[in-house]
Order: structure tokens, then sequence, then C-alpha cells
């Protein structure tokens, strides 16, 4: 099993820019697929983006050019790097780690887009 704990949250003006890290922990972390969803408020979690064990990524339409994920298997860590934030970027963001039918989850972080 793998424990995710997510970091890098927190407030910030439009158009500006966060870093999120996940670092995991309990099991092989390079096995796993990745990604980054969110939730906002009323809404259903939606991903964000992912990172396949080998590196291919895919991205929600909407983060596509502004929101880059990468992994670091040697530090058992996935980022998600948004740039241009946007209001509507205003989400709990989370991370998920997948092989097969296994899905784990962690805490989440709080990212909201204000002036």
């Amino acid at each position: 099993q793998v424990q995710l704990v997510e970091s890098g949250g927190g407030l910030v003006q439009p158009g500006g820019s966060l870093r999120l890290s996940c670092a995991a922990s309990g099991s092989i972390f390079s096995i796993y697929a990745m990604g980054w969803y969110r939730q906002a408020p009323g809404k259903q979690r939606e991903l964000v983006a992912a990172i396949t064990s080998g590196g291919d990524t895919n991205y929600a339409d909407s983060m596509k050019g502004r929101f880059t994920i990468s992994r670091d298997n040697a530090k058992n860590t996935v980022y998600l790097q948004m740039n241009s934030l946007k209001p509507e970027d205003t989400a709990v963001y989370y991370c998920n780690a997948r092989r097969g039918a296994y899905d784990a989850w962690g805490q989440g972080t709080q990212v909201t887009v204000s002036s």
C-alpha cells in the first residue's frame, strides 16, 4: 500500500503560480500511475492531470498549457506546477496513486485563487 501526503496549497492572486507536491511512502512509488484531481465546493471531483509510471502525461482540457505534472521517482514525489491561475481553479487538490484495481488518495490541499 502507498500513503500520500500533499503540500504546497495556499492563497494566490489571479495570474499567479503554485507548485503542489505529493510525497509517497510505503510502497514502490515508480510502479504507480499518479494523478492530481480537484474538487470545488458543490462540484464533483475531476481529473486535473495524470502521469503514468513511464512518464506519459494527460491533462484536462482546461488545464492544458497552464499546468504541468511531473514525477521524481528518486524522491517518491509527484508535482503539479500551476501557472496563470484563475479563480475557477479554486478547489481542494488531491493526489492519487493507481495500479490495477488499487487506488490510494491523499488528504487534499486547498488552493484558493482570489484577489
